[in-house]
């Protein structure tokens, strides 16, 4: 049954229906050569940046014996987001960036594989890697022990959950989920951030006060346009994805970081790819072209020292 106290929208916006300020996410992105800052996140730039830091990569045969016997090629199920450093496209409407999709294409040249990318949306993706439709996901997936119990990681990033809202909101840091009571907090359909405030809707009943509303989306244009007309008041997101789109659009602004997670490609349980994988992140850090990939999208705040295979989710 639905309730009057909750609202809940999944919403598939074209983009012909987004503010000029969202689609402004979409045309931008950090510069390939700016450095990032201590927080990970780089200057402002007019484009999107497309230094190569891939195709000069060598297979590591080390990696790649790993593999299982005869493997030549993958298919990789990712979601196009619409904003660095998630996945979106080139000016030409067609060519997919982003980190994930340079994290991909460098594990692939590691282990000497020809990868095959299907695009999918989110929260379709990590259901359909048991069935075998993919080999694996790449979309800033974080590890949760819910996850855990029927997906398998291999992490190469360290993101996470945050807020932002308008300029012009008394909020100042989302702490406490209470905080939220009674406002629209819009987010995207099939993550952690629905998930965690599905999970903890009922502290503000419990305190006595008016639930907030859940507002899910499928693209991160529209998570922004409803937060600029008024229809959102808080958006929860990654980490990344808030610095970057706060730099790029007027009237908003970053709360707070509000729980970090490890990030890994999705496997299905009980994979047979994990350990390859795990060779070609570290074989990566190893090289150098981890940390370039982390610079040219300005993440660099979101470094880890190793790769792990389904690490326990972070408890902070």
């Amino acid at each position: 049954m639905r309730t009057p106290t909750r609202t809940r929208r999944r919403i598939f916006a074209p983009f012909a229906l987004l503010t000029s300020a969202a689609l402004l996410l979409t045309a931008c992105g950090s510069g390939s050569d700016d450095p990032a800052d201590a927080s990970g996140t780089s200057a402002k730039a007019d484009k999107i940046p497309t230094t190569d830091v891939v195709s000069g990569i060598a297979k590591d045969e080390a990696a790649a014996k790993l593999l299982p016997a005869g493997t030549k090629s993958l298919t990789v199920a990712i979601s196009v987001g619409g904003t660095p450093p998630g996945t979106t496209y080139l000016d030409d409407g067609k060519t997919l960036t982003g980190q994930d999709v340079d994290f991909a294409d460098a594990v692939a040249k590691v282990l000497g594989i020809e990868l095959k990318t299907e695009q999918a949306s989110f929260e379709a993706i990590l259901p359909a890697l048991d069935s075998g439709k993919y080999d694996f996901g790449a979309s800033n997936f974080g590890v949760t022990d819910e996850r855990r119990k029927t997906i398998d990681f291999v992490t190469y990033i360290n993101d996470g959950q945050g807020f932002a809202t308008r300029a012009d909101s008394k909020l100042a840091k989302v702490t406490d989920l209470k905080q939220l009571c009674g406002l629209n907090v819009a987010t995207g359909a099939g993550t952690t951030f629905e998930a965690t405030l599905e999970e903890n809707k009922k502290v503000c009943t419990a305190a006595g006060k008016k639930p907030y509303g859940i507002q899910t989306y499928s693209e991160q244009g529209a998570i922004w346009s409803s937060l600029q007309q008024g229809r959102s008041d808080v958006v929860m997101s990654t980490i990344n994805g808030l610095r970057y789109a706060v730099a790029h659009q007027q009237g908003v602004k970053f709360l707070n970081e509000y729980h970090r997670l490890d990030v890994g490609f999705a496997f299905k349980k009980g994979t047979n790819l994990a350990s390859a994988f795990q060779a070609a992140v570290n074989k990566l850090m190893a090289d150098g072209t981890y940390t370039k990939i982390l610079k040219k999208w300005g993440t660099t705040g979101s470094a880890i020292e190793k790769s792990q295979i389904s690490p326990p989710e972070l408890k902070n």
